[in-house]
């Protein structure tokens, strides 16, 4: 038997799973299902690019239903593989929870408290937990937090401009896509040498997008705050909005808190700005001008963001891309870099047509690098390390 540490990546509607060695680290075989709830596919992937055949999925599928028939599928297809641990990527930690944990009571049900601070995606992924202790009892399970590479910040970079007795009680920036950006700080000296430890930005761009100022490979500022609706425009969430504006729709439009976070976080963004899709490769592919606004505010946004966090570092030295966009949309980090050009940022465009590994021009004063992240082998790292204290 081979035994192997299990990572989970729950989405709101998606699952990734991967399993990797558990002496070694090596990976295994990752899977995972999207678009549950819509029209729900399936991946299966041994190391080595070797894909497996996966029977028909349930008809009725949620994120639990998934979850088991992947666990069902590679037992049936890998046999030879004993699960030893499992970890958890869990989205929100708040404020105490600032390193990977053991799961047990005292954990989940502080997991559950902060449910109204991320409900696409906390809920999911501690039904999850549930699920498997009933399904696998004794088993180890670890929660890794999307919040807690951000807790290195300085207090002022996490407080908002509120009553300090509000900021002491918890209500700060706490800043998402934590072990994504963990992953680029450990990936990023490879690749850009004394670059990577000071003045760097990393933007992770996806359906959920934010961006993140590193010195010395730790987070120093970020655009999330202490919710994933803040910060950048996103797929379907507003992004950074005037605070009056949500008082006039509540008052003025008599908008429940309901109808008013739909609104923020599943009608807007991308979707709501063309009114044709979230989806940048569908925005893309469009002849609509409204296709083309809703690409060019993105870009703005994201260009805006990334400058401002250089003024967190005392300038910018290197630039990151990453995510499902970051990584695959080459017109995309195009419009971005463009508006930075004031900043030293100009790309070699042959390099990032081919998406490679650094696409930055011949005279650039800024390194601009594509590097595709791997949260899942950050959340297994945690979880070797806590199955072996």
């Amino acid at each position: 038997m081979r035994e192997v540490v299990l990572a989970l990546n729950i989405g709101s509607s998606s699952i990734k799973l991967a399993a990797f060695d558990a002496s070694s680290l090596d990976p295994v075989l990752r899977c995972g299902v999207a678009d549950i709830g819509r029209d729900a596919h399936a991946s299966f992937e041994m190391a080595g690019g070797a894909r497996l055949d996966a029977p028909a999925m349930p008809d009725a599928m949620d994120v639990q239903t998934a979850v088991h028939w992947l666990l069902d599928v590679m037992h049936l297809r890998c046999p030879r593989l004993r699960i030893v641990a499992i970890g958890h990527r869990v989205v929100h930690g708040g404020a105490r929870l600032d390193r990977p944990v053991r799961i047990d009571e005292a954990v989940l049900a502080e997991l559950e408290a902060l449910v109204p601070l991320a409900p696409a995606h906390q809920p999911a992924a501690i039904a999850v937990i549930r699920s498997l202790g009933t399904l696998l009892p004794g088993m180890p399970q670890i929660a890794c937090f999307d919040t807690a590479f951000h807790r290195t910040q300085p207090k002022l970079s996490q407080w908002f401009a509120l009553p300090r007795a509000l900021s002491e009680s918890g209500i700060v920036r706490a800043g998402f896509h934590g072990l994504s950006y963990e992953y680029i700080a450990s990936a990023l000296p490879a690749v850009a040498g004394a670059a990577a430890h000071d003045k760097v930005v990393a933007a992770h761009l996806g359906h959920g997008a934010s961006v993140c100022a590193m010195r010395g490979l730790r987070s120093v500022a970020t655009s999330m705050g202490l919710t994933p609706f803040d910060g950048l425009m996103m797929g379907t969430r507003c992004g950074a909005i005037d605070p009056g504006v949500l008082l006039y729709l509540l008052q003025e439009h008599e908008m429940g808190t309901h109808e008013l976070a739909d609104l923020l976080g599943n009608r807007s963004g991308l979707l709501g700005v063309s009114g044709i899709s979230d989806d940048v490769r569908t925005l893309e592919a469009s002849a609509d001008p409204r296709a083309g606004e809703a690409l060019d505010m993105f870009a703005g946004r994201a260009a805006s963001a990334i400058a401002a966090l250089g003024t967190q570092l005392d300038g910018l030295e290197a630039l990151v891309f990453t995510g499902g966009i970051g990584e695959h949309a080459s017109a995309m980090r195009r419009r971005i870099c463009d508006r930075l050009g004031w900043l030293g940022v100009s790309l070699d465009h042959e390099a990032n047509l081919r998406h490679a590994r650094r696409i930055d021009g011949e005279h650039a004063s800024v390194r601009v690098f594509v590097i595709p992240t791997d949260e899942e082998v950050v959340i297994a790292r945690a979880a070797r390390r806590l199955l072996l204290c």
